[in-house]
């Protein structure tokens, strides 16, 4: 699998020396290799979670892979605002460029379960602690020429809706229909932040990406049976719609990757098909609202 995603990466994407990424959630899955893609390519890289063993060891594992670009710890949680700002202050302390925030981190179907802040966890996470973060890095990404922020989001952002009144589980608890929504604020972010970048003349560009059906720990919640009939992806192929958003020298801002498969459920990164459902600018300026509010 290495040997196949090295040749994908070298073949495909460009240097990225000189360089500065963060991406959260890279100690497993979609973001293992994505920082790992990062720093083949060149790229300082912030491997950013919550478990600093499990994140050393991501480092130690990238660092046997890579002879440029060079990789450090990040300590985040996204369920806790506090955490958000607190590694936000030691990055902007101690780094003077920010090229590549790498919104990652995900929790996917959980049981029920809330934020320290008291929000339903999946849009805690997903959405809620890369809003704030996103913000606390604006300094240094719009100081950086030409840099880019990438949010993660899902297939299953199509069809969804955001229920304002149910984002502290105030309604019965629906793990899907949880899940859906906050991948659906991903991409109203993701699009909104486009817009506002825009209007402000940054130089900052806003993407956005899916992974398809692809197999990580994300899916240690869904029942086994289920999983056993889904034709996924490998992780490292999953994490190629994020490489190309973080390094296409042609992104325009508010663009959209995805699988090239049918449905975008599976193959090689594109351009992908945005929903409807992530196209209301009423809904976006509602949820850019609530945002600041509540960080």
């Amino acid at each position: 699998m290495i040997k196949e995603f090295n040749e994908w990466v070298s073949t495909n994407l460009d240097s990225q020396k000189g360089k500065t990424a963060i991406v959260t959630g890279a100690n497993s899955g979609i973001g293992f290799y994505t920082a790992l893609g990062l720093a083949k390519l060149g790229a300082t890289v912030i491997v950013a979670g919550r478990n600093k063993e499990r994140i050393e060891e991501a480092i130690q594992a990238i660092e046997k892979e890579t002879i440029t670009g060079n990789v450090f710890a990040g300590i985040i949680d996204l369920a806790s605002l506090n955490s958000v700002r607190a590694f936000a202050n030691e990055f902007n302390n101690n780094h003077t460029q920010l090229d590549l925030l790498i919104n990652n981190a995900g929790v996917m179907m959980p049981p029920e379960s809330k934020t320290e802040e008291g929000f339903e966890l999946q849009f805690g996470v997903n959405f809620l602690g890369h809003f704030l973060l996103t913000d606390l890095l604006y300094r240094k990404l719009v100081s950086t020429q030409n840099s880019r922020v990438v949010t993660l989001s899902s297939i299953a952002h199509r069809g969804a809706s955001v229920d304002f009144e149910n984002l502290r589980v105030e309604k019965p608890y629906d793990t899907k229909r949880e899940y859906y929504q906050s991948k659906l604020a991903d991409l109203v972010f993701a699009l909104e932040l486009s817009r506002r970048y825009e209007s402000n003349n940054d130089d900052i560009l806003s993407v956005s990406c899916h992974p398809g059906f692809t197999k990580t720990e994300l899916q240690r919640h869904i029942n086994p049976e289920i999983l056993k009939k889904m034709n996924f992806m490998d992780t490292w192929q999953g994490s190629l719609p994020t490489l190309l958003a973080a390094t296409n020298k042609d992104a325009k801002s508010g663009d959209y990757y995805g699988p090239d498969g049918e449905g975008e459920y599976g193959g090689f990164p594109a351009l992908g098909v945005i929903d409807k459902s992530a196209l209301d600018q009423e809904v976006a300026k509602k949820l850019w609202d609530f945002g600041i509010k509540n960080t």
